[in-house]
């Protein structure tokens, strides 16, 4: 039986944009890709509890990326649930100290979010685990692998599942239409990262802002290049 994904959309910005976060079920238990800012920490428990996922099911969280909108309720939802918080090492600074310029080049839209963007103290948290290009997620009941597609961040990741899912953090957007995310840190890391997943098996792509969309959609797009 493939895997239930269910799309957490979170308001933030006072509701002039929002974040998504993944809810995976597998049988009786959860992967849950994000966690969403902590402005919005009564929503998410709200659907958790809605979808049955309580302390003891939730296998895993997986942070995409470092930046609050996706890492502001782990280490809140890590203690609660009794699970454990895995995300890439390159992004590990941004959620221990709360800077989300950290170890970042400074793309001047980051500079200007900045104050809106960080981690609190109560927040901050150091994952359980890091997890590379190529980690195996079925220990963590998930037929998935991860993704290392840097560009947002250094250490933005995507997850891979068995069936062509692809939940791919912020590279790519879908709030209008699918396209690369405008807000990137390094373009070059980008182009890579998008030249990668080309050459996988994706059907569906789940990104952080927006509506899923099929692969075959981001066809008009994916010979666009981000400018170097």
């Amino acid at each position: 039986m493939p895997p239930e994904i269910r799309t957490i959309k979170l308001k933030m910005f006072a509701g002039l944009a929002s974040v998504n976060c993944y809810l995976i079920k597998i049988n009786a238990n959860f992967v849950l890709i994000d966690t969403g800012t902590s402005g919005n920490r009564g929503e998410i428990e709200n659907q958790l509890e809605k979808a049955g996922c309580k302390p003891g099911n939730l296998n895993l969280i997986l942070i995409t990326h470092g930046d609050s909108d996706h890492a502001g309720n782990a280490a809140y939802l890590r203690d609660k649930y009794g699970t454990k918080i895995a995300m890439h090492q390159g992004d590990s600074g941004m959620v221990q100290k709360g800077d989300m310029l950290w170890n970042r080049k400074g793309n001047p839209i980051s500079k200007i979010m900045k104050p809106f963007m960080g981690l609190s103290k109560s927040n901050r948290f150091t994952p359980d685990f890091y997890v590379e290009d190529g980690y195996d997620l079925t220990n963590y009941g998930l037929n998935a692998q991860v993704i290392h597609i840097p560009g947002h961040s250094l250490g933005s990741l995507g997850i891979l599942t068995d069936q062509g899912d692809l939940f791919c953090g912020d590279l790519l957007i879908n709030t209008d239409k699918p396209v690369l995310n405008s807000i990137m840190d390094d373009k070059k890391a980008a182009n890579l990262s998008i030249e990668k997943l080309e050459k996988l098996n994706i059907v569906n792509v789940y990104p952080g802002h927006g509506e899923p969309f099929p692969w075959d959609f981001l066809t008009e797009v994916k010979e666009q290049r981000v400018e170097e």
